[in-house]
């Protein structure tokens, strides 16, 4: 049981060692090579329910179409955020119930912690990206079979933040800042996403976190 504990965040998480940023790019899982193939379904109940919530919560979305990448990729109730109140950059397809997520949390948590705790306006967040077709990296090959939430549109990984007076935050460079309000704002919106999110990793996890947080609604609850 010890041992299955230590790597059960290994499992959870499908970001080691990857992403984005300057970082080494993962392996890719070998995609369908004439392309994805639209699956033609009725939208389940779940999905109609959280893309009425986006609405009422006036979140401009575009919906997408449920496809199969191919080799384990599929991404279905997805959409395509246009426009949450901030700009956030990289983002790509998102299933729908890590957008609603995502969405309240820089709506609730980020935006009002920047302007309580650091005195401005959150005016943009940065990601590494959502969706990669690509199985989880840093723990061997027999994990690299195993699907990423990232292949399941089903993450994001959060880079940093810009505030109104021009200050921008990184989790990279201000984790472990010597400023203590910055360092009590990376902690509270780190917390706040553990009570939004089944799995978050930080740079206290490992050293493949080191410059960004990692979100997503697979499998957990795990919050580092």
């Amino acid at each position: 049981m010890r041992v299955f504990a230590l790597f059960l965040p290994l499992l959870l998480s499908g970001c080691l060692f990857g992403g984005g940023g300057d970082r080494p790019a993962p392996a890719p899982i070998r995609e369908r090579p004439g392309g994805p193939v639209t699956l033609n379904g009725p939208t389940p109940r779940e999905t109609q329910q959280c893309f009425a919530d986006l609405s009422r919560e006036r979140v401009r979305y575009s919906a997408l179409p449920d496809r199969d990448f191919g080799g384990g990729c599929v991404v279905t109730g997805a959409v395509q955020l246009l426009d949450i109140g901030v700009p956030v950059t990289g983002l790509k397809s998102m299933k729908c119930g890590l957008a609603r997520s995502f969405t309240a949390w820089v709506r609730f948590a980020v935006a009002p912690a920047a302007r309580q705790m650091l005195g401005s306006d959150l005016v943009r967040v940065e990601t590494y990206g959502t969706y990669s077709c690509r199985g989880i990296i840093g723990n061997g090959a027999a994990s690299a079979q195993r699907m990423s939430e990232h292949g399941l549109a089903n993450a994001v990984d959060v880079s940093g933040f810009v505030l109104a007076d021009g200050r921008r935050i990184t989790i990279e460079r201000d984790w472990r800042s010597g400023d203590g309000q910055v360092r009590a704002f990376l902690e509270t919106i780190h917390g706040s996403a553990c009570k939004r999110f089944a799995t978050v990793l930080s740079p206290d996890y490992n050293a493949a976190h080191y410059n960004h947080l990692h979100l997503d609604m697979g499998r957990g609850p795990f919050c580092r």
